[in-house]
């Protein structure tokens, strides 16, 4: 609808919006630009829980090389799913791999210098 400059000023057509109207629109702004950075953050948690990556974006999560996962898997050294043949691995599957990995200092070593 277009406004004529010669027309009295309607609720519709006013530019003098009060506070509480800037104040919603300021919030409603901020509630897009969180939104926006949370889906250019990627997927969350309970997305990530659904989903099943192949082995090359498994082999990038995990820091290892694409043929590395895929043996281990034909091997059965690490935990998967199959969708139909192929091979896919879940978050907690990747959650799994990288706890097994994870290596504590002995309780004796040496501390080292900082």
């Amino acid at each position: 609808m277009t406004t004529n400059d010669l027309d009295p000023p309607t609720e519709e057509n006013r530019t003098d919006r009060p506070a509480a109207d800037e104040a919603t629109l300021i919030l409603r702004l901020t509630e897009i630009k969180e939104t926006l950075e949370r889906m250019a953050a990627g997927p969350s948690g309970a997305e990530l829980e659904l989903m099943a990556f192949t082995p090359a974006k498994a082999a990038e999560l995990l820091g290892k090389t694409e043929n590395w996962v895929v043996e281990a898997i034909q091997q059965g050294r690490i935990p998967h799913t199959r969708i139909g043949q192929s091979p896919r691995m879940t978050a907690e599957h990747i959650r799994w791999v990288r706890a097994q990995g994870e290596r504590f200092p002995h309780k004796y070593a040496k501390p080292l210098a900082a």
